[in-house]
């Protein structure tokens, strides 16, 4: 190839890529708002050792918060390592209808000119789709002095009350009202003044809504009782790099000096601990042998050790860990905590183990409420689980069996997934809208890995087909539809 037409041609991808990229995130976005009529599902043919490499993608509960950071900001901002999912999407809407201007450099970077924002409302048909939305109410506050935002949606978890959020609004100078499911937060004079905010239960939501709502305030903020999750570390990190004043995140008394300006950055959010549990879990469930890169092992110390307890072997380096198990699972006994307790983002993935080791396991969750729904699920596959209130006693059996299951939420979506992978028999998952709201690419990274698992695009007329084909008969009615 002549030296001028290679150079032109990399020129012209070069130039080129943004536009592709926001080419096709529109069009996935298009494709999901067309087909509100399929309901894909995966099928599983469990009782496989699962074995190989699986790399890690962006924290999902990062990159929702550092996504809404963007918004505080008065220059353009780059984000790198996001992952491909749900949220993610639904973040991108957001600031479409704030009017922030966005170009999609790859799959996996936003850049984000937030400088543009006029708008500190955010309709309700977006904000009810995931529960992070409530994070624009502390950076339009934070920006504008005034927030009018509905009342979260995401995970059916039973009551997550905001209180504690609207309790740091309050101690910054914000009056707050809650009507017709949208909650208004107007500051004093028009801007937020730092105080101290001390928290009656560790809330992960809420220290890094008054984070974002106090890096811009007037004056000296000091939270007690903070959360110490890695995501609420990476927040700060981030807003540190735009130049505010955040600090001890990491710790239960973090300090912020409110700063007038905050210029853009390059940011790479930090690997997703809950998704490198799942595939440590998922590769001790199967007796399997999984390398899992692109990690912080520190993140996993209270995984590995519970893990560990239950007879896998686990070696770890810098960026990576190995998991190896042979033969069954011992018992364990599982409590939640915050960080750096065992997360609760990794409770149901636990029963999954629980259900199949031998002897007796109890799980006490400490953090969540109504997060056992999923045992109901499992029951069906042959646990053996007593549940009474927030603890969870089970009886290992030697074997699940395949059957029809839903995902009752994110976390409880992907451990139907891990128990359909141990299971004798076929088991189909429904419901998995949820599983990819956190989760980039499972099924693809897990049949790498060698299992079998298929996703098949379910329609309401009863249609069939494999993931990426429509059927006639659908693909006619989305013709009608546009």
């Amino acid at each position: 190839m002549e030296m001028w037409y290679y150079k032109f041609v990399c020129a012209a991808r070069t130039a080129l890529s943004p536009f592709v990229n926001t080419v096709a995130h529109r069009l996935r976005l298009e494709k999901s708002t067309r087909e509100g009529n399929r309901m894909d599902k995966f099928v599983i043919n469990g009782c496989r050792r699962l074995s190989g490499e699986v790399e890690i993608s962006g924290n999902k509960n990062a990159s929702v918060a550092i996504l809404a950071a963007v918004s505080l900001c008065d220059e353009p901002c780059r984000i790198e390592n996001l992952s491909q999912i749900g949220d993610v999407d639904v973040f991108m809407q957001i600031y479409e209808k704030l009017g922030a201007k966005i170009t999609h450099i790859d799959a996996k970077t936003i850049e984000i000119d937030p400088s543009c924002i006029k708008n500190a409302e955010i309709p309700y048909k977006l904000t009810k789709l995931m529960r992070a939305s409530y994070y624009f109410i502390g950076t339009l506050l934070g920006r504008f002095g005034r927030a009018k935002v509905c009342m979260p949606g995401g995970c059916d978890f039973g009551s997550r009350p905001i209180d504690q959020h609207i309790k740091g609004f309050e101690a910054l100078g914000a009056a707050v009202s809650v009507e017709h499911g949208f909650i208004e937060t107007i500051a004093k004079n028009g801007r937020l003044a730092g105080n101290s905010v001390y928290f009656d239960n560790i809330t992960v939501g809420g220290t890094i809504n008054v984070i974002l709502a106090a890096t811009k305030a007037d004056g000296l903020t000091v939270i007690e009782n903070a959360a110490k999750e890695p995501h609420v570390v990476d927040v700060a990190n981030f807003l540190n790099s735009t130049g505010a004043d955040i600090r001890g995140a990491g710790t239960d008394v973090i300090k912020i000096r409110g700063v007038p300006y905050l210029h853009g950055t390059t940011y790479g959010v930090i690997p997703d601990q809950i998704e490198a549990g799942t595939f440590m879990a998922i590769a001790a469930a199967t007796g399997g042998d999984v390398l899992i890169k692109n990690i912080i092992p520190k993140h996993l110390e209270s995984i590995s050790a519970k893990l560990t307890e239950m007879g896998a072997e686990i070696i770890s380096g810098d960026d990576w860990l190995r998991v190896r198990c042979a033969g069954r699972l011992a018992r364990v006994n599982i409590k939640t905590q915050p960080h750096p307790g065992f997360p609760t983002d990794m409770q149901p993935q636990a029963g999954v183990l629980c259900a199949v080791a031998s002897g007796t396991s109890v799980i006490s969750e400490g953090v969540t409420e109504n997060r056992f729904r999923y045992t109901e699920e499992l029951a069906r596959m042959g646990a053996m689980v007593k549940v009474d209130g927030k603890t969870a006693v089970f009886e290992g059996v030697e074997n699940l069996t395949g059957a029809t299951v839903r995902a009752t939420d994110l976390r409880a979506g992907v451990a139907m997934v891990m128990a359909g992978l141990v299971a004798k028999g076929t088991t189909e998952v429904e419901d998995i809208h949820f599983i990819e709201r956190g989760y980039e690419f499972l099924e693809k990274k897990l049949t790498m890995l060698g299992a079998d698992i298929k996703r098949i695009s379910a329609y309401k007329n009863g249609e069939e087909t494999p993931s990426g084909q429509i059927p006639i008969t659908a693909g006619k009615a989305l013709k009608k539809a546009n």
